[in-house]
């Protein structure tokens, strides 16, 4: 029996199966070379288990889509003619990362190398203006990082907002954000239909979440982290925690709310209405509540965070007893809630990010004591103390990094060079 267009019965599930197969073979090459590094096609034939031919062609089909490039000559390769080593390109193919946060709103664009085509931080005093203001003013900065990628001839893969809050991972809602005043808002679409509906991806996750992922990212280089907890602080705390490499997201999504552990019973009202979470004792506002008057200029949430925090920095550096007190007590209650978390998690790293990185010098330490004292395993765990060095930027990077990783699932989501149409 033959269909009308000439066709056997079975040949659009073989040839659906044809098309999955190379997909997946195209992602298992250019995952390879992220990971590896700059091999050649015979190198990259043998570490895969695909053979030459396949690999050569997945190769050549990669390069037409801009997503891998003719390296030099192979210089390991001891006998023979040396093979040529291909390396990843993408210099054209980009994701973007957006943040609202507290007081201020930032976006990124990386490339698939992972070069900064833009990088924008503005402070706004996002607590005090309703959502649908701070989602015009985010909308503005996608668009001009958006921008930035056409004006150098790229494709976009993607846009990842990141939110302090709790993200529905099923919808791109956010359920709540205390600092925010923000609740039951469905984030995505608000931001899909600012942007006039557009045809690439528009993800949303939390800011922590993806401050862990690119801290990952930075880490794993050495090849000795799978497990790390990244602590952020702003005016709230968040946390994410990567496990054996993968991200910890719990059973509706909602885990790494750590700023809210209950620690000070008898402590502050936390923007989430209840008693003495970790953050009323270790946020920003914590610290400056400590350190400074009410009407010092640290506290203008219109003054860039960084500006801020360069202020406070100067102060310690000074000897100023009213900021050393106020440091050496948010550390304190650093290292109550560090170690809690040490002994739940067991980490091979716990990273300080936001303004714990910034003020790293003053509460790493108190930190470090804690997790020897209060950490029943030996020696800590074996947990070691860093600082991020992404800054207030970790949160828009990993979300142009998750942006960027649909590229790696699926390279056919990047047209030819010929067509420019993904196929």
């Amino acid at each position: 029996m033959t269909l009308t267009d000439g066709r056997r019965p079975g040949d659009r599930a073989v040839a659906a199966d044809h098309v999955s197969l190379r997909r997946n073979n195209l992602s298992v090459v250019l995952r390879h070379v992220r990971e590896s590094g700059p091999k050649s096609r015979a190198r990259i034939a043998a570490d895969t288990g695909l053979n030459k031919a396949t690999v050569s062609s997945l190769v050549a089909e990669l390069v037409e889509r801009g997503l891998l490039r003719e390296g030099s000559a192979d210089s390991t390769r001891a006998l023979g003619r040396p093979g040529q080593l291909v390396e990843l390109d993408g210099t054209g193919v980009c994701g973007v990362g957006a943040e609202v946060n507290v007081d201020y709103l930032a976006v990124t664009a990386l490339d698939l190398a992972g070069a900064t085509v833009l990088e924008r931080r503005v402070p706004v005093d996002v607590a005090h203006l309703d959502p649908g203001t701070t989602l015009d003013r985010l909308a503005d900065l996608i668009r001009e990082a958006v921008a930035a990628v056409e004006a150098r001839s790229g494709q976009l893969a993607g846009v990842t907002l990141a939110v302090p809050g709790l993200v529905r991972d099923d919808t791109g809602g956010l359920s709540l954000a205390p600092n925010l005043g923000w609740g039951e808002l469905e984030v995505a679409a608000e931001m899909r239909s600012r942007l006039g509906e557009p045809s690439y991806a528009l993800l949303i996750d939390n800011e922590a979440n993806l401050a862990a992922l690119a801290a990952y990212s930075e880490l794993r280089k050495d090849g000795r982290v799978q497990d790390l907890v990244l602590l952020t602080g702003a005016v709230g705390v968040g946390g994410g925690v990567v496990s054996n490499g993968h991200l910890l997201r719990g059973g509706r999504g909602y885990s790494g709310e750590v700023g809210h552990m209950p620690v000070a019973p008898d402590g502050r009202i936390c923007g989430c209405g209840r008693t003495g979470c970790w953050e009323t004792v270790v946020g920003l506002s914590a610290l400056l509540h400590k350190a400074t008057d009410s009407d010092d200029p640290v506290r203008d949430p219109s003054l860039d965070v960084e500006q801020r925090l360069a202020a406070i920095t100067q102060r310690a550096e000074d000897g100023d007893a009213r900021t050393l007190n106020a440091l050496k007590d948010v550390g304190a209650w650093l290292g109550i809630g560090g170690a809690i978390l040490v002994n739940i998690l067991n980490p091979d790293v716990l990273v300080l990010g936001g303004y714990f990185a910034a003020l790293g010098p003053w509460l790493k330490e108190p930190l470090e004591q804690a997790i020897r004292d209060r950490v029943i395993a030996p020696n800590g765990g074996g947990c070691r103390v860093v600082r991020s060095e992404l800054g207030f930027a970790a949160a828009v990077r990993g979300g142009a990094q998750i942006a960027l990783d649909q590229v790696f699932v699926d390279p056919t989501m990047i047209g030819r060079a010929e067509s420019g149409v993904a196929q």
